[in-house]
């Protein structure tokens, strides 16, 4: 076939499995995953990327993630061998069809075991809204894209680095996913098929040019070093090291803002309750103001008094933590007579709200959520006594990465603990009614950008924000935070938005990994809001 024809045939075929996926979102409305389009005819590994994460959220049995893999490498093979035989460079011999076919399939089934974990960080990314995990899952790919790119075109694909003509054509499918996810959130939802046709034709020039960089390779360094498995098992210890490292475990008290250890302005009218996050600890040690008090995660003394706790006490339920909040709530409101303002970091944002879901008669008048878990609970894996259950393989996969992560260490994280649990059997509640409006309390939360980055364009929330330029904990040891927070509890209407969260939100669209309906897992089923079944509108609804 003449090498124009071979392109355009490239072109074509590199469009239509764009196309085809769009044409299935877009009828049923699946916004959120229309960012993933772009990857569907992307050049390896990014394709497979897209494949597993879709896998790992959408398989409800073993045997349905056994048959889905196997039909998952089988495609991919043959589409990848397809698209290397349209793009193998002319002048050059190209190998049999029959070789090409295998050697594909084969490079298919070694990508999706490489990729797999890096794929289960993206959905358990989807479970917790923390932007480190999504990292965590990414960064690695981004780095492996240019090693494997050599894998479908030659026996020594394993030996040497890669060119700096493979690695930027790598860098640059990178960007155009990216951009393409973007495209898609920007673009008016009938649009979406007309990108997808453009981003495929984009990802077939790129596959075009990337076959050519690995078979017409200018210089290769290291030529007989094994680089791509040495590469391979230093990426796949990115998560391990990046989990370990998050995994802080203090004795002593770790979370003390201005706002615990000043004198409470007199202008603020009621107590204080103070809620720190994950993995925090609390040594016991009084406020400086005694109309401000740390929340424990122990509980009260005889006297009323929080108790000291270890970091593993934050790994209770929600729901025994609010439980325990409210009996301090109380305690607070009867010692001081003032009413109560919550002002909770991460996982203490999402006890004070538990606490206020539906909250009898409470005293408490205002809500500060610092860093709360945004749209958690998008996915979903059984525990570990169920066999059966949408996630099943993807729960023992994280499981298995947990327990390596802890390895030598002290560390009692692991992706069953009660508190991950509550975000997954309650999650129609984390992922609808967090930001939402409560009566008779003010709510308001303050964001980090990185918050832009886990969780998909589109309405989120119903309460006044504030977006700060910031990491993920911590909020409130910055003092314009402080000072805000201050002005929010003296009754200040505060609250205000930056211009690039949208575009972060963009940005970040194409890597998330497909949410999960609630009306398609039995576990939330009952729990669903009205609304159609990938809808937005179904934010702030409450179940009938």
């Amino acid at each position: 076939m003449p090498s124009r024809w071979r392109l355009l045939g490239l072109l074509a075929v590199a469009a239509v499995v764009s196309l085809a996926e769009s044409l299935v979102l877009v009828p049923i409305g699946f916004r959120q995953a229309e960012g993933m389009i772009g990857q569907a005819s992307a050049v390896w590994p990014y394709d497979s990327y897209h494949d597993m994460r879709w896998l790992l959220v959408y398989h409800n049995s073993w045997w349905v993630f056994g048959l889905g893999l196997v039909g998952a490498i089988v495609v991919r093979g043959a589409l990848s061998a397809l698209l290397v035989g349209l793009s193998w460079p002319a002048g050059r011999p190209r190998p049999l069809r029959r070789t090409l076919l295998l050697r594909n399939l084969g490079l298919a089934a070694l990508t999706a075991a490489i990729v797999a974990p890096f794929a289960a960080l993206a959905v358990a990314a989807s479970v917790v809204s923390l932007s480190w995990v999504l990292f965590a899952s990414l960064i690695p790919m981004v780095i492996l894209a240019p090693f494997l790119q050599r894998m479908a075109v030659g026996v020594s694909w394993w030996r040497g680095l890669p060119t700096a003509e493979l690695f930027g054509w790598s860098s640059l499918s990178f960007v155009v996913i990216t951009a393409a996810g973007g495209l898609v959130w920007s673009a008016p939802e009938e649009w979406t098929p007309v990108v997808a046709v453009a981003v495929g034709v984009v990802n077939g020039l790129l596959w075009n040019r990337t076959v050519r960089a690995a078979v017409l390779p200018s210089h290769v360094r290291l030529r007989r070093l094994p680089v791509v498995p040495i590469v391979v098992v230093l990426v796949l210890v990115i998560p391990l090291v990046g989990q370990a490292l998050t995994q802080r475990h203090s004795e002593t008290s770790s979370f003390s803002p201005p706002i615990f250890n000043r004198p409470l302005p007199q202008r603020v009218p009621s107590a204080v309750i103070l809620l720190a996050g994950h993995n925090s600890a609390y040594d016991g040690r009084p406020a400086a103001d005694p109309n401000v008090e740390r929340y424990s995660y122990n509980g009260l003394d005889s006297g009323g008094r929080p108790l000291p706790y270890r970091s593993t006490a934050t790994h209770r339920s929600l729901e025994s933590s609010a439980q325990l909040l409210a009996a301090q709530v109380e305690a607070v409101h009867r010692r001081t007579g003032r009413p109560i303002a919550l002002v909770g970091e991460s996982e203490g944002a999402m006890v004070a709200r538990t606490y206020l879901r539906n909250p009898p008669k409470s005293p408490v008048t205002a809500l500060v959520m610092l860093s709360p878990l945004v749209r958690t609970g998008r996915a979903y894996y059984p525990p570990p006594t169920a066999d059966s259950g949408y996630g099943v393989a993807t729960g023992w996969l994280l499981r298995v990465m947990y327990t390596l992560a802890g390895v030598g260490s002290a560390s009692d994280d692991h992706p069953d603990e009660p508190f991950i649990r509550s975000l997954l059997q309650d999650a129609p509640f984390y992922r609808f009614q967090t930001m939402c409006p409560i009566p008779g309390v003010r709510v308001i939360a303050f964001l980090p950008t990185v918050t832009a980055a886990e969780s998909t364009p589109g309405p989120f929330t119903k309460i006044p924000v504030v977006e700060v330029p910031s990491l993920h904990v911590e909020l409130l040891g910055r003092q314009m935070v402080h000072d805000e927070v201050i002005d929010f509890l003296a009754g200040a209407n505060v609250g205000h938005v930056r211009s690039e969260y949208g575009l972060l939100q963009r940005v970040g669209a194409a890597w998330q990994a497909p949410l999960l309906t609630v009306n398609a897992n039995p576990v939330w089923r009952s729990k669903a809001p009205p609304g159609a079944a990938f809808s937005s509108a179904r934010i702030c609804r409450t179940p009938r």
